[in-house]
């Protein structure tokens, strides 16, 4: 997957060393450049790709298991609105009910389902907004880095989904149909007696369409919001503060990206919900029962609370590996503009003739 650091053809990118400092002269909490790898990790080689894809294991698959509770209620508030009145009452009938067990219900598939998901997400997208910096060149990369942030996220998700489908079906079914089964080790296994393989990916249409936007503005948003903190906020460049603020500036960042993910993929999220709990269900049928404004806003708050937090600490997580490994942090800089070398003017007769 990695492309080669030996060919200077292929060297132009978004994230060449132009973008890190390179002064023997930082201290220990600094983020080395890619010139000086710690750890013998050369940016954009097999072992940084490597990095990124640990880095998106850890940083998905625990912070969704964490927040288990709040997408149990959030489900089950999608999938039916009459039971569950509020997030509030959503809390209260599943103790009722289930009792502190409830609330963690599905946990396996999430971890799992997440964590393969997170491998695929962070390590082809360093991979994709490297290759296609590489096709448009310095130039338009740098122009367009918004599109190739874009371009990169939704390459990556569309592959990371692949993995992810399988377990999320198994998830919503163990969290909105208590007897359905106990957990990834008997619901998996069960989905494919019922409904056969292609049960696991009836989902995929509707989970495409809520993590590919989802993704694309979680990207995208986090790469710009955290050039304008540095930009804006912080009164020296990214290459001269911190570790520890730099993770800070990744934890913020994520957080306000995180907040607008939630609104662009939470219509898809509902027919996530709605269409893997009920068996044959088609999307006219969740329009038919939501309505468009409940498809927009039924659960919208606290998917907000639920994925704010989860996206804040998915940066944190991920950056926090990268600079562990001796790798830059993600994002901060922009890009510059690679200067167009001048041309001579050509000579003049008088000065021909001096020749």
């Amino acid at each position: 997957m990695a492309l080669s650091d030996s060919d200077p053809s292929r060297r132009h990118s978004l994230i060449p060393s132009h973008l890190y400092s390179s002064s023997s002269s930082s201290s220990s909490l600094m983020v080395h450049s890619p010139s000086e790898p710690r750890n013998g990790i050369k940016m954009f080689s097999p072992s940084f790709y490597a990095a990124c894809t640990v880095g998106g294991i850890l940083s998905c698959g625990p912070t969704h298991t964490a927040t288990t509770p709040l997408d149990v209620v959030k489900c089950n508030l999608q999938i039916d609105p009459v039971k569950y009145k509020s997030t509030t009452n959503g809390f209260g009938v599943i103790f009722k009910e289930q009792g502190l067990r409830g609330f963690f219900r599905g946990w396996a598939p999430t971890l799992v389902g997440y964590g393969a998901q997170g491998a695929f997400k962070y390590g082809f997208y360093e991979f994709f907004k490297k290759y296609y910096s590489d096709i448009v060149g310095p130039e338009y990369a740098t122009k367009y880095k918004t599109l190739i942030y874009l371009a990169g996220s939704a390459s990556s998700e569309l592959i990371a989904d692949v993995a992810l489908c399988p377990f999320e079906a198994v998830k919503v079914r163990v969290q909105t149909q208590p007897g359905f089964a106990r957990g990834l080790a008997d619901g998996l296994p069960k989905l494919v007696r019922t409904e056969g393989v292609s049960g696991l990916y009836k989902g995929i249409g509707p989970l495409w369409g809520r993590q590919v936007p989802y993704t694309m503005m979680k990207f995208a948003s986090y790469e710009n919001i955290v050039e304008m903190i540095y930009k804006h906020a912080i009164p020296k460049p990214k290459d001269e503060c911190s570790s520890s603020l730099q993770l800070g500036v990744s934890i913020v960042g994520g957080y306000m990206a995180g907040i607008l993910c939630a609104i662009v993929s939470h219509p898809a999220d509902n027919l996530v919900s709605f269409l893997n709990n009920a068996k044959g269900a088609t999307v006219s049928d969740a329009v038919k029962k939501f309505g468009l404004w409940g498809l927009f806003t039924r659960g919208l708050p606290l998917r907000i609370l639920m994925i704010g937090t989860l996206t804040g600490a998915q940066w944190g997580i991920y950056d926090s590996f990268k600079v562990f490994v001796g790798l830059p942090t993600t994002g901060g800089v922009a890009p510059a503009v690679p200067a167009v070398p001048a041309v001579p003017a050509p000579a003049s007769a008088a000065e021909l003739a001096k020749v």
